[in-house]
């Protein structure tokens, strides 16, 4: 009922930028990696923004897949946790594999020897999170399409899936951006070394609290 969108709206909302703020595995790789591979802030916002549109669109198509099989709201969120936790396992063996790499190259680089050229490791970063992301599911977007007022309306799904898919975007991308902003006033040169491992331990560890703590 007409009455009802203000509502559909402000919910579709809050559970696009909550979900986001109290799962720091939307934000925390983002802005490690950033850090770690000096990225300017147009490549920050942009792979943000690529991996937050594939982690939304794999859950609306297995939504829309799942209301088009006829099946229950349980069953597709049992798919969504099978996926969460693929997510959160690719989450961590990057990390890990990652912070290996870092600490290698940490001892092996020599100083003062100039601007060094991207590794091939360093340049599947955005393209491997981007994977990991897809497999992450959406879970408060599952509950929203299967409600049965949303269900039976294409337009219902559609305004639902633009307003929480916008606002995931918009709250990954500006923490992300105004953290790796706040970063720059770090003094955290001493670390310059690390900063490759570093990241790799940030990825590893929100795979981990995924994983075990349900964030």
């Amino acid at each position: 009922m007409a009455q009802e969108l203000p509502l559909l709206v402000m919910v579709s909302a809050s559970i696009g930028f909550l979900h986001v703020l109290v799962g720091p595995d939307h934000y925390l790789p983002f802005i490690a990696m950033a850090k770690a591979r000096q990225w300017s802030l147009a490549r920050t916002a942009w792979i943000t923004a690529l991996c937050a549109v594939g982690h939304i669109g794999s859950s609306v198509v297995l939504s829309l897949l799942g209301i088009a099989l006829g099946m229950a709201a349980a069953k597709v969120e049992a798919l969504e946790s099978l996926r969460g936790s693929l997510a959160a396992w690719g989450l961590i063996s990057f990390g890990l594999l990652y912070f290996a790499w870092g600490m290698r190259k940490a001892y092996r680089r020599q100083p003062h020897r100039g601007e060094e050229k991207e590794e091939p490791m360093a340049s599947l970063v955005p393209w491997i999170l981007f994977t990991i992301f897809v497999f992450g599911p959406c879970e408060p977007l599952i509950p929203l399409l299967l409600y049965p007022g949303v269900k039976e309306s294409v337009f219902r799904m559609a305004l639902v899936t633009g307003i929480f898919g916008g606002t995931t975007v918009l709250t990954m991308v500006g923490i992300v951006i105004l953290s790796t902003l706040g970063l720059a006033f770090l003094p955290v040169a001493r670390l310059e070394r690390y900063r490759d491992a570093l990241a790799g331990a940030v990825v590893c560890m929100c795979g981990l609290a995924v994983q075990f703590l349900g964030l």
